[in-house]
């Protein structure tokens, strides 16, 4: 049996293929029953979709996968708190835990700045959160990717009309 620190290594070796893309590294792996059942990165960029983050990816891929867009008795490892859109998401496909690494100070929907998981009532659908599970190194690869992406930026030739 596999345990959070698994998972989530899953989940962070697709936040790297995400980074290698030139997405923002985040990874999620959905799981039932210690059974893999949809994956999923960002790509935003690559697909011209701003609601293709790693969770939304994930929960599309178990949807196909088992023929239905709820996903009751699952839970969901993503290397970084979710966002509201993502929450909502999460919501809808009756998600029963999300495990995250790091925590979003500007956009996390599970206490960092929202909390919609799971504390609000007015739901149908409770989700139970927890956050922190190898949250240095989720924390670490987005530090490394925004740290490359500024020094790109102040080398390129549009460093003094453009500041990250």
């Amino acid at each position: 049996m596999h345990d959070d620190i698994y998972w989530m290594k899953l989940a962070l070796t697709l936040a790297q293929r995400a980074a290698n893309h030139g997405e923002v590294p985040v990874g999620a792996v959905l799981v039932r029953d210690d059974t893999l059942i949809g994956e999923g990165q960002n790509c935003p960029i690559a697909h011209h979709d701003a609601s293709a983050h790693a969770e939304i990816q994930a929960l599309r891929a178990a949807g196909q996968r088992l023929g239905n867009y709820r996903l009751p008795n699952t839970r969901l490892y993503v290397t970084l708190e979710p966002c509201v859109m993502c929450a909502g998401a999460i919501i809808h496909a009756r998600i029963d835990t999300v495990i995250f690494g790091a925590f979003d100070s500007k956009a996390g929907a599970c206490g960092s700045v929202f909390n919609l998981l799971p504390s609000d009532s007015r739901f149908n659908h409770r989700t139970n959160c927890h956050g922190g599970i190898l949250s240095i190194e989720c924390a670490e690869i987005l530090r490394q990717f925004f740290r490359a992406r500024r020094t790109g930026f102040q080398q390129s030739s549009y460093s003094e009309s453009i500041q990250p």
